[in-house]
């Protein structure tokens, strides 16, 4: 079948699903919008409440449907799942979310889907490493929307710590999207300037007494890496980062933009690493995932990956895939 390239559907319209089809319908990246969900009413329900919008936002069809919707997408994003509660890690939700993964897995490839398949369900990097071993789709068509968020997130609190806009720091997070994830600090920089270079330009000054730059950007790293714990514990859940993260997932594709996100991708000698699925900076375009880059890493940052590595590997083994 024809993949329509101004196509797409969301598989599961809760909070993170219906933030991201309002993102879309922000964007006007697509023309026509499919929303899925086990409970048909709310997905009819979500339909019509965004709709109720396009007077003010883009042209596009939005509707309800059904798995036999999906075949000419170009993008079908994948959100459906157990939400993380208070106290749980993304990888407690290993056992509900897999079978669930299942289940949407069997209808879609019952289809004749050609089109990319993004996986946003938590723990994204083991999901996606099942979406695409249970799929048999080709590696670049089944990505995760891997570390994007904490990206964002990153780039932001340094942003606020150094004094200048965040969409001038160029710093990246990978590994899991978890607890084990690890910021490359070694590669940071500000519009080209190494941050070092950075902070004695602008004759930066940490905000606590004692403290330099290194003990500064591990607290930034730490914030990052337990804010959906934080945002979870005031708030019950997470969902217009992650909305607007998959937001600039889908430009990229539609746009064919070429752009380097850390998304999740399933590694194949890439950093050493094969069996796997982390979040890594690779190029995407319209076909997916076009080429993982192998950005230099610190000793120290291959350590860590490679730790963060170990962590997936277990998990994905506990599948029995």
């Amino acid at each position: 079948m024809q993949i329509n390239p101004r196509k797409a559907a969301i598989v599961g319209c809760g909070f993170v699903g219906a933030s991201i089809a309002f993102r879309f319908l922000q964007q006007g990246l697509f023309s026509r919008l499919v929303l899925l969900d086990a409970n048909r009413d709310k997905a009819e329900g979500e339909a019509m409440d965004l709709s109720d919008g396009l007077p003010y936002g883009a042209s596009m069809e939005i509707t309800a449907g059904t798995y036999d919707d999906i075949a000419d997408c170009a993008l079908v994003v994948i959100t459906a799942g157990a939400n993380q509660k208070p106290g749980e890690t993304r990888l407690d939700l290993i056992g509900k979310n897999i079978a669930i993964l299942r289940e949407i897995l069997g209808e879609i490839t019952a289809r004749d889907f050609g089109g990319i398949l993004l996986i946003v369900s938590n723990p994204v990097d083991v999901l996606t490493y099942a979406a695409w071993k249970l799929s048999g789709y080709p590696r670049g068509r089944v990505i995760g929307s891997g570390t994007v968020l904490d990206t964002g997130r990153l780039k932001q609190l340094v942003g606020e710590e150094l004094g200048v806009d965040s969409r001038n720091v160029h710093a990246l997070i990978i590994g899991e999207h978890g607890d084990s994830e690890l910021a490359v600090w070694s590669e940071a920089n500000v519009s080209g300037l190494d941050l070092e270079d950075f902070c004695r330009i602008r004759r930066w000054r940490p905000r606590e007494a004692g403290a330099d730059l290194p003990a500064a950007l591990d607290r930034l790293y730490r914030t990052v890496r337990d804010s959906a714990y934080e945002i979870i514990r005031r708030k019950g859940a997470t969902y217009y980062g992650i909305a607007m993260a998959v937001g600039r997932i889908a430009a990229a594709i539609v746009k064919d933009e070429h752009a380097v996100l850390p998304i999740s991708v399933v590694l194949e000698g890439q950093y050493g690493l094969e069996g796997v699925a982390l979040s890594i900076p690779s190029l995407v375009g319209r076909d997916g995932l076009e080429e993982i880059l192998e950005i230099p890493l610190s000793p120290e940052e291959s350590r860590a990956l490679a730790a963060s590595a170990r962590q997936m590997e277990e998990a994905i083994a506990s599948l029995g895939l």
